[in-house]
């Protein structure tokens, strides 16, 4: 299983969360970010169903795939290490 991190920074005067290199929309304070990462955290790991999906790599190849809804990440959110949670 694979496993996703969500992480809350500060991000164009405000706070998002970001998984690897990809940043949500900003929110004014870093609680919102975190309640939101939270959010989209749980929903990432519901089964859903199984569907064909494209997609384009970094080098702009595309490539169709056959993906399991019961195939889902471990999810969790790391706050930051100044952050108390």
């Amino acid at each position: 299983m694979s496993k996703v991190t969500y992480q809350i920074v500060e991000h164009d005067g405000g706070w998002a969360y970001k998984v690897g290199d990809v940043f949500s929309e900003t929110f004014r304070t870093r609680e919102a970010a975190f309640e939101a990462a939270k959010a989209a955290a749980s929903e990432q790991q519901l089964a859903g169903r199984t569907e064909g999906i494209s997609y384009q790599d970094a080098e702009g190849h595309w490539h169709d795939e056959v993906v399991q809804g019961s195939d889902r990440p471990e999810a969790d959110v790391e706050a930051g290490k100044n952050d108390q949670r």
